[in-house]
């Protein structure tokens, strides 16, 4: 039997201005900060929340999607970006970095290709990419297709979660021998370069985006796939199989 598509990817999301909400709505992401005690309090509690609002699917958007094949290594980062107009672009290493016009057309290309694909790898995608990318493609009505992404989640196929994996799906809590470490510190733990050698993280993509650095995001973006596909190869070499 030939062995099975698997796909590696990341996405990186940028909030959307405040502007896009109504009083309401508003009113309700930043109850907590109205609690607060004085006005410093209240506006350092609405800078928090503010904050956190790249991590929401209601309240962000995705502005970069980079994949690749964990077996030949070739594949896409599709983007947003003002120059959209602009040939894609394909490197030396065989992934093409190809600029979208707009989130709903990165998300469509995005689907056009994962339905390709038998299985996928992330790094915490069963806690945020795949339900990200689910919503945010509901939000836009393109169709999504493939939906067995979250399935029962102490198994492997269609999608390893290496989050999961190298937690043993938080056998141990927060503080136990299986505690969960972010990417960057497990790529340096197994001698992977980082992501983050670049001088760039996921805390930069709002900034990022505001000065019109669309490439910069993709290749960091790029970057954390190419970690994530070694660190899986770590984990199929030494780890899987433990139950």
């Amino acid at each position: 039997m030939a062995p099975m598509a698997r796909l590696v990817f990341d996405i990186e999301t940028s909030a959307v201005g405040l502007e896009n909400f109504d009083a309401t709505q508003l009113e309700y992401l930043f109850r907590d900060a109205e609690k607060q005690p004085d006005d410093t309090a209240k506006a350092l509690k609405r800078a928090e929340i503010q904050q956190q609002f790249a991590l929401w699917p209601f309240t962000a958007q995705v502005v970069c999607v980079a994949m690749v094949n964990a077996d030949t290594g070739r594949g896409q980062v599709l983007f947003q970006s003002d120059d959209f107009e602009e040939e894609s672009s394909a490197g030396s290493d065989g992934v093409e970095f190809a600029p979208q016009v707009d989130e709903a057309e990165l998300l469509t290309a995005f689907w056009d290709v994962a339905r390709r694909y038998d299985a996928i790898v992330s790094f915490n995608g069963r806690g945020f990419d795949v339900p990200f990318l689910y919503l945010r493609s509901a939000l836009l009505n393109v169709p999504i297709t493939r939906k067995d992404w979250l399935g029962y989640r102490f198994q492997t196929e269609p999608h390893t979660d290496l989050a999961e994996q190298f937690t043993f799906y938080n056998v141990s809590g927060r503080e136990g021998a299986a505690r969960r470490f972010n990417l960057d510190f497990y790529c340096k733990a197994f001698g992977i370069p980082s992501p983050k050698a670049g001088g760039v993280t996921g805390r930069d993509i709002n900034d990022l985006l505001a000065e019109g650095r669309h490439r910069d995001i993709a290749e960091y973006c790029l970057r954390d796939v190419r970690a994530t596909v070694e660190l899986y190869k770590v984990w199929k070499e030494r780890l899987a199989g433990i139950k």
